[in-house]
């Protein structure tokens, strides 16, 4: 299944009050993996960024001053998104300003749903766990997902976070890899298999301590709440800590 990884950031909160879209960006998934397509654009709203807006995304005035317009993109944008799930979170907010976006154009080219289905990560996010504050960075916390980069709003970098966070949430891993280059053959790609020897040493095994055991078990349950069939959890119960 195709998916597309959205955010947009604006002139201001909302549409209606004329503000207008100054950033688009996408991370394309296939079958759950990063294909490394993107698109990403700035835009020039025709209006002043209002200062509160700038102090979230930091995007000015000026910078935009050279950037086109979103019909001048449009069409790349359309043709990027068509037929796939978009996932968007907070999906009103973004997809109120696409549509508003393309109202302002005129040209019969209609509404988001008209080119792509939408799936919001904070209504999944609401489910999972009511009354917890569930922004995007609470969820990266919650999720211990890096976005140590993201000092300011960015569409394209909050739609690879995004990304990450909507894998971990719906499959509880983003990619396993089954083996490294060093066990590849140079030509061929024939993986080695490397077999024990009789007088290699036994292995030193290392047992958790109960500290990490409570810290395992918390992982557990961060699983059970993304995919509600852990089946490792009923048969880990968590030591106690003394204190």
């Amino acid at each position: 299944m195709r998916q597309i990884v959205l955010d947009t950031e604006t002139t201001g909160l909302s549409p209606s009050d004329g503000h207008r879209i100054i950033e688009i960006g996408c991370v394309e998934l296939d079958n759950r993996r990063f294909t490394g397509r993107t698109f990403h654009e700035y835009l020039k709203p025709g209006r002043e960024i209002e200062a509160e807006a700038m102090e979230v995304h930091g995007i000015t005035n000026e910078f935009l001053a050279d950037k086109p317009p979103f019909a001048e993109v449009v069409n790349s944008f359309l043709d990027f998104v068509r037929g796939a799930e978009l996932i968007i979170h907070n999906a009103p907010f973004d997809i109120g300003f696409l549509n508003h976006e393309l109202r302002l154009m005129d040209a019969g080219l209609g509404e988001m749903g008209d080119y792509c289905s939408v799936f919001d990560t904070l209504v999944m996010a609401r489910k999972r766990h009511p009354g917890q504050r569930n922004s995007l960075d609470a969820l990266c916390r919650r999720y211990t997902i890096d976005n140590s980069k993201r000092e300011l709003h960015g569409a394209l970098l909050d739609s690879e976070i995004l990304a990450d966070l909507y894998l971990i949430m719906t499959g509880g891993q983003i990619s396993l890899a089954l083996h490294d280059s060093d066990t590849l053959e140079a030509d061929g790609g024939k993986e080695l298999i490397r077999r024990m020897t009789e007088d290699r040493p036994p292995l030193k095994v290392i047992l958790a301590d109960k500290a990490e055991l409570v810290a395992h078990h918390d992982q557990l349950e961060v699983i059970q709440g993304a995919s509600s069939n852990c089946i490792w959890l009923a048969s880990n119960a968590p030591p106690k800590l003394e204190h």
